[in-house]
């Protein structure tokens, strides 16, 4: 080894100056580049520890990560800190016995700074309403499909001396994960929920968008598209019962997994109402009666020939006595005294006689039997039903204790037939229909296997691959950079010493080296010839050996004689 050194060391200072610098940077290149693959090798892989951080939770992280001396990176794009694959949990729990990361201050936290006695009530409302919106936000987030969400509300000042005041409105845009998509349902649980968190908010004047710009609440979805939307949800809602009621009935009968059922249910949503006002004439009640009776005695009444005597007043009364005198007196007198006083008496006797009229009236009211009926007809009522059920053919095993598929009976289909009417609640008057076939099913293709992890994707697997690497890198480094360069000085080193003529001497040391040079390129060499016939014939065996090395020594020579 220190012969091949020294040869080295002659064949690198026989190089030039410039020629031995660039050797000398190569080879320290060399060196490093198979320290940085031994280091890759050992250097272990990192995984995600946090992303989507602040500044001030990063800081606060990377601080806790030194503290507790555990190896982290942070990415230069994404700005996520790594760490070792094999410490994230590890890192993750010491982090947070220290409260970390604690996150932006958002929510209701934010109300709980102080912010002393000189804040307006502008400001106080602005952090309600910013909190609000952090609220609403990391509720949103907290869906499966949704990474990120932001919320801006906007919401007037009341005013008691405005007639008419502007609604409040809110905006939603939320970032969903590479892949995911929001349905209509999703969206209009994120609208209600936002509608239903502020007061006076309500589900039309609340907008959703995503990252990309779409807009995913429906412009001028009103009252007819949601209720469209209902309907159809109760409809399926009722067809799945339906059938899975069927399939429940006749699964202990024809067996589990061998019975199918569709229901296809029609429905009435029609709103209907309607106001009725029926009269009994045959039940009638005594409401109110009111009787009046008049009785009127009037003084005689005139009567005769009309002149004279009929206008006469009636003469006045007089008492008994007085009246027999008078007709004593009257009884002497002629016949013409006679006739007047058959004239008086008879108007006497008209003055005794008082005249009566007597009226009596009665009204009655009755009240017949009313009745005023509000109705209003139910919607989601059944039309129709239309049922299609298949049962698989039933299994018996023979006597060879082999299992054979059999059809069922006419009997047994019509058996089913009523079960799934009854079940249903056929109808036959409203056009329900029931078909129940037997068919048999074709029998499920093999479910494949679960699929293993690849090797390749395995943690371990990445590890022993870079280990290998890098020890194949450190290979080819030695194999094809040092051992070439290492070889050729040691070439020239050895081609210096050929070029001492004969009977010449060499350096101090140089000997010593050419014979250890000379044993190892030609073993049969023990020592040095001692006569000339003998140098004459080792150097023809050299000739013939190695003819274009030989022929460079002796252009060495001729050149070293000129």
């Amino acid at each position: 080894m220190a012969l091949v050194k020294a040869e080295t060391m002659q064949g690198f200072s026989r190089l030039p100056a410039m020629r031995q610098i660039g050797l000398m940077i190569g080879l320290a290149a060399s060196v490093a580049l198979g320290v940085a693959v031994v280091l890759w090798s050992q250097s272990p892989n990192y995984s995600l520890l946090y992303g989507h951080l602040s500044d001030r939770d990063s800081a606060q992280v990377v601080d806790a990560l030194g503290k507790a001396n555990i190896p982290y990176k942070v990415d230069p794009n994404s700005g996520a800190i790594l760490v070792p694959a094999g410490k994230v949990y590890d890192a993750r729990m010491k982090l947070a016995t220290e409260g970390l990361p604690k996150g932006s201050d958002s929510g209701f936290s934010l109300l709980e700074k102080n912010e002393g006695f000189g804040t307006s009530q502008f400001m106080e409302t602005a952090r309600y309403n910013h909190a609000l919106e952090g609220e609403l936000a990391q509720t949103i987030a907290s869906m499966d499909s949704v990474d990120n969400a932001r919320v801006h509300l906007a919401l007037p000042k009341r005013s008691l001396f405005m007639r008419k005041e502007n609604e409040p409105t809110a905006s939603v845009m939320v970032s969903l994960y590479a892949g995911r998509t929001l349905d209509g349902s999703q969206v209009a649980a994120i609208v209600h929920l936002v509608a239903a968190s502020v007061p006076g908010l309500t589900p039309d004047h609340v907008t959703v968008v995503d990252e990309a710009g779409h807009l995913l609440t429906s412009q001028g979805s009103g009252q007819g598209v949601a209720l469209s939307g209902n309907q159809f949800n109760y409809t399926r809602r009722i067809e799945r019962d339906y059938s899975k009621r069927i399939v429940e009935l006749l699964s202990p009968l024809v067996g589990a997994g061998d019975v199918k059922a569709q229901v296809n249910a029609d429905l009435n949503f029609a709103q209907v109402e309607k106001t009725q006002e029926t009269y009994n004439p045959d039940m009638r009640a005594l409401r109110s009666e009111q009787t009046s009776e008049h009785t009127t005695t009037g003084a005689p009444g005139t009567g005769g020939i009309p002149g004279a005597l009929s206008n006469e007043p009636p003469a006045a009364g007089t008492a008994p006595a007085n009246a027999t005198a008078n007709a004593t007196s009257k009884g002497k007198t002629g016949g013409q005294g006679n006739a007047k006083q058959g004239a008086s008496t008879g108007t006497s006797t008209a003055a005794a006689q008082e005249p009566t009229d007597t009226s009596k009236q009665t009204t009655r009211n009755y009240e017949l039997d009313k009745t005023i009926s509000h109705i209003r007809l139910p919607t989601g009522t059944v039309n129709r039903l239309s049922v299609a059920v298949v049962v698989n053919d039933q299994q018996v095993t023979d006597a060879n204790g082999q299992v054979q598929h059999k059809p069922w009976s006419d009997a047994d289909l019509a058996r089913f037939t009523s079960l799934v009417k009854e079940v249903v609640g056929f109808d036959a008057q409203r056009g329900d229909r029931v078909s129940v076939i037997n068919a048999p099913f074709q029998a499920p293709a093999p479910m494949p296997p679960a699929p293993k992890t690849p090797v390749w994707k395995q943690a371990w697997v990445w590890s022993l691959v870079k280990q290998l690497a890098g020890g194949l890198g450190v290979l080819l480094l030695v194999l094809g950079v040092l051992r070439p360069v290492l070889r050729s000085l040691a070439e020239k080193g050895a081609v210096r010493g050929d070029m001492v003529p004969a009977g010449g001497s060499l350096p101090p040391g140089m000997a010593e080296d050419r014979v250890s040079i000379g044993h190892q390129q030609n073993p049969q060499l023990a020592a040095p010839p001692a006569s000339y016939d003998q140098q004459v014939t080792t150097a023809r065996g050299m000739v013939q050996q190695d003819p274009k090395r030989v022929a460079q020594v002796v252009k060495t020579w001729v050149n070293a004689d000129g």
